[in-house]
């Protein structure tokens, strides 16, 4: 696998939890970590130069078809997060992402998710845009 060490090939955000994130125990559901790894990947692409929903009108579709969430600490309602998104080697067909969830200095959270580049009108696989590579500065 390689690592690029391209500053736009990471993106950070923070964010606060909301009340309605957590469960009934106080934490944040784990289904939410889901939704921020989708905030991660929107706002890294934003930061690229792209709107994923320009993307989504220009027929090209982004669905998850790999995704793994490891939990090391619990998050709570008010807390202040940061969420690291790092793409983690060229894009083809597919694009992969690392996350990083801190709360303080300390990460909680890790993951990846592999999405695959669709046409939307036949649904059949594409390659990664060639302006997206551009951005990137990767060669297609």
């Amino acid at each position: 696998m390689i690592i690029f060490k391209y500053l736009k090939l990471k993106n950070q955000i923070k964010f606060r939890v909301r009340y309605s994130e957590t469960d009934q125990m106080s934490f944040v559901y784990h289904a939410n970590y889901v939704k921020y790894f989708e905030m991660g990947r929107i706002s890294w692409l934003r930061n690229l130069g792209f709107s994923y929903k320009e993307m989504e009108e220009q027929g090209i579709l982004l669905p998850v078809i790999e995704l793994k969430i490891n939990f090391r600490q619990s998050a709570r309602f008010d807390d202040e997060l940061t969420l690291l998104t790092k793409l983690i080697k060229k894009p083809s067909y597919t694009i992969e992402f690392k996350y990083e969830i801190f709360k303080k200095e300390e990460i909680i959270t890790f993951g990846y998710t592999k999405l695959i580049f669709i046409k939307s009108s036949n649904n059949k696989p594409i390659r990664c845009p060639l302006n997206i590579l551009e951005a990137i500065n990767l060669e297609p």
